[in-house]
């Protein structure tokens, strides 16, 4: 892209490194002595990077948690694009290590300065596993379909295409997608799965069958079944010769099948792989580590980038309409604590609201720094008096606050408990509202609720704007405003990465110093992967890919 403002139009590969946090690369914790594999960043394995792939052989994957579904464009949990990912492609990818934006179904792009126009050329060769061609057609009906009817159903999709005008087709492999105003973040954004690409008719397939395995993909992999609660079966796709350029492996999947099992007990999934039930597992949690360790396998890790697990306010409703309440609970959380007591090294404590590997993060630890004391001094300057039972009352009401959650996050039910005795300290009482997610999401539609306990995965600041923007998603139900609005606003049309930068450092400040977020910890992967298990790796929203994995044949 470039700098001036001119009436050229230039192709280009978009390189992020100067808003990336260096912490994009991965970790693997490995028994044994020496280095995990010196393979790509994106993955690590139990043996050295000179083995040779072998193809063949069945990986069994235990989840943790019910995937809601196999849509692509749908779904937003882990446990579920683990599935989807291997079943579609999208036009650009994003290199894990440098935050590069790569060809992938697209092999290169035009960009107007503006930000308004973007122009995508198409590989010639893509089928779907169909066998009907990937066409400019294609991805137009993809993208209308996000913009119009589907946008209900796959929201973070559909934020993606704020100020969508229009997708033209120039030719039969050359579309042209229009906004009505600056979109610094598109680029991007389609390389995530959420924007991944599926069939004709897949576009225009009703959104619950969809969810339930109507989805047809030109990804690696193809679904075979899906049982919900239960798992999901995708098979090696045939012929499979478009992968993107991060990808070391160019050709057909290594694998013939892989069977995801939900398992939600860690100390199972841990168990399952030490004695060869499974292959891989999902959500290590610290004390099952050695076992996966003394069973000769390893643990890979990353660090998602996006919204970190926070308690986002309701600021409609008393008492957290007060933002003294709401920063008193921002210092009565002892972060530390949080990831030391009930995760493990693989966490963080959140510093921000965005977790540090996300393009833009701007470390504002200090403002979030435990301070029990502080906490103290708020409330009591807010007029709430502690009981008898240590619960503090104002006007005869109880300082009560619920979060409600869905368990997606195996760690979660701990990570909230342990919150709930921090805040008891200082008086306030955190109750737990477990939910269903689509229960949860229903909760945050209708607004009965205190807190929302999530976390949102995406290698863009831009996703401030679709959580905090009151435009937007708005998760605290604030009005608009002439502050952190025009900031989320100001960075979507900034072409410039150090300016763009600056405003989302911007945005942060205002968000952590209005306590419209409380941050808690930065998820991370945490993924067990038996001795024998080759290539597993991590994409840049540190979703898993199984492309380029292998099981050492007999």
């Amino acid at each position: 892209m470039t700098s001036t403002v001119d009436r050229r139009r230039t192709r280009y590969r978009v390189l992020a490194a100067s808003l990336l946090a260096p912490a994009l690369l991965l970790a693997a914790c490995s028994s044994g002595s020496g280095d995990p594999a010196a393979g790509p960043a994106t993955s690590a394995t139990s043996t050295p990077d000179t083995a040779t792939a072998t193809p063949g052989g069945t990986l069994r994957f235990a989840l943790g948690a019910s995937p809601s579904g196999v849509d692509p464009q749908q779904v937003g949990s882990n446990v579920s694009i683990y599935i989807a990912r291997q079943l579609a492609d999208s036009l650009t990818d994003q290199d894990p290590a440098t935050g590069e934006i790569v060809p992938w179904l697209a092999t290169s792009w035009d960009v107007s300065d503006d930000l308004t126009t973007f122009t995508f050329h198409l590989r010639d060769d893509v089928t779907f596993s169909d066998g009907t061609p990937l066409t400019a057609t294609t991805v137009k009906a993809n993208l209308d379909a996000l913009a119009g009817p589907l946008g209900a159903s796959a929201p973070l999709a559909a934020s993606y295409l704020g100020g969508y005008t229009e997708t033209r087709v120039d030719d039969e492999h050359t579309v042209t997608v229009v906004f009505g105003a600056p979109n610094a973040q598109f680029l991007q954004a389609t390389s995530t799965v959420s924007l991944a690409i599926l069939s004709d008719a897949t576009a225009t397939a009703d959104p619950a069958a969809r969810l339930q395995g109507e989805v047809v993909g030109s990804g690696p992999f193809v679904l075979e079944s899906y049982t919900q609660d239960q798992g999901a079966v995708i098979t090696r796709r045939d012929g499979y010769a478009w992968a993107s350029e991060v990808s070391q492996n160019q050709g057909e999947a290594y694998l013939d099948q892989i069977d995801f099992t939900v398992v939600p007990e860690s100390g199972v999934r841990a168990g399952g792989l030490a004695s060869d039930q499974f292959d891989a597992v999902g959500d290590v949690l610290p004390q099952d580590v050695a076992q996966v360790e003394g069973a000769g396998g390893s643990v890979l890790t990353r660090t998602n980038p996006g919204v970190t697990f926070v308690l986002q306010p309701n600021v409609t409703v008393a008492p957290l309409d007060d933002p003294d309440v709401r920063q008193a609970l921002n210092v009565a959380i002892d972060r530390q604590q949080l990831v030391d007591t009930v995760l493990s090294d693989a966490f963080k404590p959140a510093t921000s609201v965005l977790a540090s590997t996300t393009p833009g993060y701007t470390d504002l630890s200090d403002d979030l720094a435990f301070d029990a004391a502080k906490a103290e001094q708020l409330l009591d300057g807010a007029g709430w008096t502690k009981g008898t039972d240590g619960i503090r009352e104002k006007d005869g009401a109880k300082l009560s606050v619920d979060v409600v959650y869905a368990p997606l996050f195996t760690g979660s039910q701990a990570v909230l408990e342990l919150a709930q005795q921090q805040l008891r300290a200082v008086g306030v009482d955190l109750v737990l509202r477990q939910l269903t997610p689509a229960d949860q999401q229903a909760v945050l539609t209708s607004g009965d609720y205190d807190t929302y306990y999530y976390n949102v995965t995406r290698a863009d600041a831009d996703i401030l704007r679709t959580q905090f923007s009151s435009a937007g998603r708005n998760v605290n139900k604030r009005a608009a405003d002439d502050v952190l609005d025009p900031l989320l606003d100001s960075q979507l049309a900034t072409a410039d990465p150090a300016a763009r930068a600056d405003l989302v450092a911007q945005a942060q400040q205002e968000i952590v110093g209005e306590a419209l977020a409380i941050p808690l910890f930065e998820l991370a992967q945490s993924i067990g992967v038996a001795g024998d298990v080759h290539g597993v790796a991590f994409d840049a929203s540190s979703r898993l890919l199984f492309h380029d994995a292998w099981i050492e044949q007999p």
